[in-house]
């Protein structure tokens, strides 16, 4: 026998085996290509089981669909963005198919199907797995690939564990977890999006399947990761860009990204489960001002309704809202008020008539309404995925906003009834694509806080504040996101800062958790050590629960109080500088606060348990968190220059440094080059600052650019060009580009504040020679009590030469 001939019938008849071997196990690969189908940007192919299409949606991003049946309609509730006019280049020869974009290079195999991404001059970014590729175990659609060495995996969302995923696997069902541990998944939102890095390059894999889905970096293997969902299509999303920042900046493209937030919200937020009646929650409003603890908001949780019932006010707590909301507004706070899904049922109960009469509840098969029990006894649930559901929703939501509410805090949304087990016979309409509650659930959350958004929005004609418990990718469009019930210990504090870390790589910028732990009592040392880091998260809000000691600042003692105070002080400085990285969210898709892997992703550094909870907020600040029981801490310095915040001493990158600990300080760096622009203290951010806008610039030897914004903080005007927005450029001198935007700036005047330039005298401000001044200046206040370890405390302060300029529109150049 010819040897060729030979080789080839072996070879044909393992691949005979490996089919058979397939199908005698349950296992359903995609097999073989029979027909293909080349059109403009996209790829069409039937196989011996499958339909598959992969679209070019621009040069980052290529779409793969595969099902064993026709491939059904293209209905996402999470991407809005369609494909681009990319050119892209298609090319046929033999058993394989290339398709080249700029940045992308996908490999089709034929015999049998699989499809593998390379840059375009070859280098493997993501492959299949060989003899694995995509098969169906049963409705379980699960995509093998074949892991990089050395690969890293980060994102996917609200997760638990470590920043680096390696190692470890997830599954997605939105969960409600009372009091979970830092080990515990799944939680309470789904996002299933995650960056691969290796051999210095990054991609992006979005699986967008509402079923139950999981993921596997390499747990109990060491051959694959892989992404499978429980039903429903292999949908997914591949994203290349040059770096983790440009893969989070497309897949916001396709997700979305946020709206401007009400500038109130970005203030200190102070909650409780639960503060009443009208006059307690007033008093709680007084004492903060009394106190001179900045704050914007109070929030109110499930004891304001009549009985738990949606809609309602409790008439003996609550008499009179609308006099309630009046007053906190006389004093610079906005109530913000929770919701649930259920409404209970009963006869006479406008909601419950409404929504019956209206038609706009989850049945189950047989045409019966769903009924589940929850905090006001059995209830009903609006059909989020239908639009009649949630236009009811909008409408019953005016009850709130006729009485000058601001925040809607949509809580109980996985969905969660007593039991957690909502039957899968229930229906849902999913917007014309009548599917069960096996699709629905892991959706309804977002389609909970859309319905919410754009109710509020309508109504009030004006930002409403949006906050969520559950979600799906694409939630950053409608609402914030907090990480549910943690607990008052040291581990959760910091779990919740991967938490957030791991949000803000998915695409959520507005992300915050329970300050002080929702369950338990925090210490002293805890509670002030949670303080602080909240000052310079994105949502900043402290909360606790019913059986829990209270957890204002004022309850834990004078020295908590100062410190907390203190750190309150410093965001409210910080203000247009956390507004303008907020325009950078709205802009690009980037996170307000931001892991250390997106701007050091190649640094093994960051990757280390003892520093995987640094983060930045925006680019230039370095926060450093620990327990509040350590006395000394170590913290790396990725590359570049750092200043301490408090200090100004001069930190060299790529090393690591112990810290001393202590009470009433937080690690706080800056990165050298920055530009942070700050205003002057104010109680609420109702009330105006004083007319200088306070830019601090940190020297460096690299160049760095912040966008500077404002707006009104209140309306969608922006939407319109009523904003104020200048390009800062710092690279040995200081350039500020012309003013765009129609909104006049609340600041009259600059004045430069710089930090690291040594003896230096004169600068030149638009050629003309300007003489600075030298004076030090501090960024917190004195602490009084007596600290036991240090005796009394002092105050850190940076020594630095100011300048005042005028604020004008036109370009202004400050030569050093």
């Amino acid at each position: 026998m010819n040897r060729i001939v030979w080789i080839a019938m072996v070879v044909l008849t393992t691949l005979s085996g490996n089919r058979a071997l397939f199908a005698q196990n349950g296992v359903v690969n995609a097999g073989e290509v029979k027909q293909v189908h080349i059109g403009k940007g996209q790829v069409n192919l039937t196989t011996t089981h499958a339909y598959i299409q992969i679209s070019v949606y621009n040069d980052s991003v290529i779409r793969v669909r595969m099902d064993r049946q026709m491939l059904g309609d293209d209905f996402s509730y999470a991407v809005i963005a369609h494909p681009s006019a990319v050119s892209a280049t298609i090319k046929e020869a033999g058993d394989q198919i290339t398709i080249i974009t700029r940045l992308i290079q996908a490999r089709i195999n034929k015999r049998p199907f699989s499809i593998s991404f390379y840059t375009p001059d070859g280098k493997p970014i993501n492959e299949e797995e060989n003899g694995l590729t995509t098969s169906w175990v049963d409705n379980t659609v699960t995509a093998y690939r074949k892991m990089q060495q050395e690969e890293r995996f980060i994102g996917l969302g609200e997760k638990n564990g470590p920043l680096d995923r390696t190692g470890t696997a997830y599954t997605n069902w939105n969960s409600d977890v009372f009091g979970y541990r830092t080990d515990q998944d799944p939680l309470y939102s789904t996002i299933p999006f995650y960056i691969g890095i290796h051999h210095g390059l990054e991609y992006g894999i979005f699986l967008d399947n509402t079923y139950q889905s999981d993921f596997n970096f390499g747990a109990s293997n060491n051959r694959f990761s892989s992404f499978a969902a429980r039903g429903g299509e292999m949908n997914y999303y591949f994203i290349h860009a040059p770096s983790v920042a440009g893969i989070i900046q497309a897949y916001t493209g396709l997700t979305g990204r946020i709206h401007m937030p009400p500038l109130w919200s970005l203030g200190y937020q102070q909650n409780r489960y639960s503060y009443y009646p009208d006059q307690e929650v007033l008093h709680i409003a007084q004492t903060l001002r009394e106190k001179k603890i900045p704050a914007d908001g109070i929030t109110l949780d499930i004891h304001y309704m009549d009985a738990y019932r949606l809609f309602t006010w409790d008439k003996n707590r609550f008499p009179d809202p609308a006099g309630l909301v009046s007053k906190l507004k006389q004093q610079g706070f906005q109530l913000t008020v929770i919701n649930d899904p259920g409404i209970k049922v009963e006869k006479g109960y406008a909601a419950y008539e409404s929504g019956v009469k209206e038609n706009v509840f989850i049945k189950y098969a047989d045409g019966q309404l769903y009924t589940g029990q929850v905090w006001p006894g059995w209830c009903h649930f609006s059909d989020f995925t239908s639009e009649k559901g949630r236009n009811w929703w909008k409408q019953q939501m005016r009850t709130y906003v006729d009485v000058g509410v601001a925040g809607f805090w949509n809580d109980m949304n996985e969905i969660a009834t007593w039991g957690q087990k909502m039957p899968d016979n229930v229906l849902f309409d999913f917007d014309g694509h009548g599917t069960t509650h096996r699709q629905a659930h892991n959706v309804y959350g977002l389609e909970m806080v859309r319905a919410s958004y754009e109710g509020a929005r309508a109504a009030m004609n004006k930002r409403p504040f949006i906050l969520t418990r559950a979600g799906y990718a694409g939630l950053q469009r409608y609402s914030a996101i907090w990480t549910g019930d943690n607990r008052a210990e040291d581990d959760h504090m910091l779990a919740g800062v991967r938490i957030m870390n791991s949000l803000g790589i998915s695409g959520v910028p507005f992300t915050g958790m329970d300050i002080g732990g929702f369950t338990g009592n925090a210490s002293v040392g805890l509670y002030t050590r949670w303080m602080q880091v909240g000052s310079f998260l994105p949502y900043f809000r402290n909360h606790t629960a019913v059986n829990t000691k209270s957890a204002e600042p004022w309850s834990f003692g004078e020295e908590a109080l100062e410190v907390s105070r203190n750190y309150i002080n410093l965001r409210y400085k910080l203000l247009p500088y956390i507004y303008s990285v907020f325009y950078e969210a709205m802009e690009k898709g980037l996170p307000v606060m931001r892991s250390l892997a997106i701007n050091y992703t190649d640094d093994a550094h960051v990757y280390d348990s003892r520093f995987q909870q640094q983060f930045q907020l925006g680019d230039a600040f370095m926060i450093a968190p620990f327990e509040s029981n350590q006395q000394y801490g170590a913290i790396y310095f990725p590359a570049g220059g750092w200043y301490d915040l408090y200090t100004d001493e001069q930190v060299s990158g790529g090393q690591v440094r112990i810290n001393t600990l202590g009470m009433h300080e937080l690690p706080v760096y800056v990165k050298a080059g920055s530009i942070v622009p700050m205003q002057s203290l104010v109680q609420t951010t109702a009330e105006r600052p004083n007319d200088t806008l306070y830019l601090h610039v940190y020297k460096g030897d690299t160049a760095s650019t912040i966008v500077y914004y404002e707006d009104d903080g209140q309306t969608y005007d922006y939407e319109k060009g009523n904003y104020y927005k200048r390009t800062i450029h710092y690279d040995h001198q200081l350039t500020l580009d012309k003013v765009e935007g129609s909104y006049t700036s609340k600041f009259v005047n600059i004045s430069l504040i710089l930090h690291g330039f040594g003896p230096l005298q004169q600068v030149k401000v638009d050629g003309s020679v300007q003489s600075l001044q030298s004076s030090g200046i501090s960024f917190l206040s004195p602490i009084s009590r007596f600290d036991p370890q240090g005796g009394y405390a002092t105050t850190a302060v940076c020594q630095v030469q100011t300048l005042s300029i005028k604020n004008s529109a036109d370009r202004i150049v400050v030569e050093f």
